[in-house]
């Protein structure tokens, strides 16, 4: 697959391909649920390990703190599943890009970019699924631009191009980011969120029903949600971020499509220059399906562990 092939798929049920997951932890309550999907999924993720990626909103004081409170949630999500010193994690970036050229190094884009040429050495890509601000990817791109031909970039990010704005938070924290990763030479996938990834909602009682018998890391995933959804006064919360794991754990509950390669505009808008280049994006999820691969997926874990 490379940034101008007119024909995407996805992923061969041929076995686990190298990936890592960057994801911003603490932003929310649906990235644990992703990182738990992911590491339940050897058979079809070879996980590297997991990068912390900055977010600054009410849960943090700023980009930095944000990604620091990313990096203990996923330290500790890792240890509830028994992951400790099996699945290394990296802090990221303390800021966003300061504009489209300048990177911010970290120990996550080293990371990003030793995996990529690992990958080119065994033959494979590395896919980086990115389901926060694009920061880590963005900066590993633009210090080693030569490894865009080694990874595949799945992210979460954006909205569905006829919704009305593109004010979506991964992709608005750090727009010149979004920016260099779109306009890159790395293939391409995006889940929008709103009007696709939005179908991913759940309850309490659909939780504290399919949770029931998962042990620590169900009772965990539980009690987060709980309380978010009790602080935000909602009866609903979508956990956004399994769909982007989902393109390599079960890519066939998700409609995908071709489409030219968007180009992401400096006021967030979608365009889409004449163009041979190719990328696939998400048109439609199959809720039930990627919900009982993952309730399914943590049941079975933790019968085995016990």
């Amino acid at each position: 697959m490379n940034f101008c092939e007119k024909t995407y798929s996805v992923p061969a049920a041929a076995g686990p391909v190298p990936a890592i997951l960057d994801t911003d932890t603490y932003n929310e309550i649906d990235d644990q649920f992703a990182l738990v999907y992911a590491l339940l999924s050897p058979e079809s993720i070879e996980l590297r390990g997991v990068t912390a990626a900055p977010f600054f909103n009410g849960r943090s004081t700023s980009a930095a703190d944000g990604m620091e409170k990313s990096y203990q949630e996923i330290v500790r999500i890792v240890d509830i599943m028994g992951f400790a010193g099996k699945v290394p994690v990296f802090r990221g970036a303390t800021l966003f890009l300061p504009g489209r050229s300048v990177p911010v190094r970290s120990d996550a884009v080293d990371f990003i970019i030793a995996e990529a040429k690992r990958a080119r050495s065994r033959g494979e890509k590395l896919f980086v699924m990115s389901i926060g601000a694009i920061t880590n990817l963005a900066s590993a791109l633009l210090i080693a631009p030569d490894i865009a031909g080694d990874i595949v970039s799945v992210w979460l990010g954006g909205h569905d191009h006829f919704h009305a704005d593109n004010r979506e938070f991964n992709l608005f924290e750090d727009v010149p980011a979004a920016q260099v990763v779109t306009d890159s030479a790395a293939p391409h996938v995006r889940i929008p969120c709103c009007h696709v990834a939005s179908i991913l909602a759940t309850t309490t009682e659909e939780l504290e029903k399919e949770l029931a018998d998962c042990g620590e890391p169900g009772e965990y995933l539980f009690t987060i949600f709980r309380d978010y959804v009790k602080e935000h006064k909602c009866e609903k919360k979508v956990i956004w971020d399994i769909s982007a794991v989902s393109y390599l754990t079960n890519p066939r509950a998700t409609k995908w499509e071709i489409i030219p390669r968007e180009r992401l505009e400096d006021d967030s808008s979608w365009s889409f220059p004449a163009t041979e280049c190719r990328m696939l994006i998400a048109r439609n999820i199959d809720r039930d399906a990627l919900f009982a691969d993952l309730f399914g997926r943590l049941r079975a874990h933790v019968s085995t562990v016990c």
